[in-house]
């Protein structure tokens, strides 16, 4: 049985293609779903690709998380399915109110476009379950508003509950804590801004993203 997975298109996503590649290499069965659809059909498992949702015009996120298929996303994650949103789709999900925080500008207002190590903090997660912590893998990123920043609250409760998921080795974006991937309560929601599907072949330069899109297809069998 293969997992089937959504990725959703907003107007503006750039990297849908390259999660369906990595998904299809990994053994599941991709499905590109747009915006404006109701329904995410038979998903056992969503993706939030990265890029520039509407233009990101007011707040990265902040207009894409009105579009219809959220509606079908937020009760699939609330019914205990697997949502990872990369990049723009961590912003989405923060902006959905699915995930606590937001992003912003990066540290000294630059982009930022290259490969950053990050640390398994938890491999409790639908994003995380195939590593072990302390697992440090070369994941690109590409991003300017990759700067994660929440309350001091927020923080504490991340911290005390195993919520952060992966650190950055080096901050490349001034993320508070060096946070790189956190999840909600139930474990089954994840953002991040780094590219996972971007290093699923050695011949891109890195196969570290594997055991992370291989851990989001384990979980969607396993709630399916």
């Amino acid at each position: 049985m293969s997992a089937n997975v959504a990725v959703v298109r907003f107007p503006g996503t750039n990297c849908e293609f390259d999660v369906a590649e990595a998904v299809t290499a990994l053994g599941g069965e991709p499905t590109i779903v747009f915006h404006d659809e109701v329904s995410l059909g038979s998903a056992d498992s969503v993706v939030i690709a990265g890029g520039f949702a509407h233009g990101d015009y007011l707040r990265p996120g902040a207009i894409a998380r009105f579009s219809p298929i959220m509606e079908a996303v937020s009760r699939f994650a609330l019914e205990g399915g697997a949502v990872i949103g990369i990049c723009n789709g961590f912003q989405v999900l923060c902006e959905s109110h699915l995930l606590p925080g937001a992003l912003q500008k990066n540290a000294g207002l630059r982009f930022k476009c290259g490969t950053a190590r990050l640390r398994v903090e938890s491999n409790r997660s639908a994003l995380t379950e195939q590593c072990d912590v302390g697992d440090e893998l070369d994941i690109p990123i590409n991003h300017f508003e990759g700067n994660y920043t929440c309350s001091e609250e927020t923080l504490a409760e991340l911290r005390d509950n195993d919520r952060i998921v992966l650190r950055y080795v080096e901050n490349p974006n001034g993320s508070v804590d060096d946070i790189a991937g956190i999840c909600n309560e139930g474990r089954n929601v994840v953002g991040l801004m780094p590219h996972p599907e971007r290093a699923c072949n050695p011949l891109l330069g890195s196969n570290d993203g594997v055991p992370l899109m291989r851990s989001l297809l384990e979980s969607a069998l396993a709630s399916a």
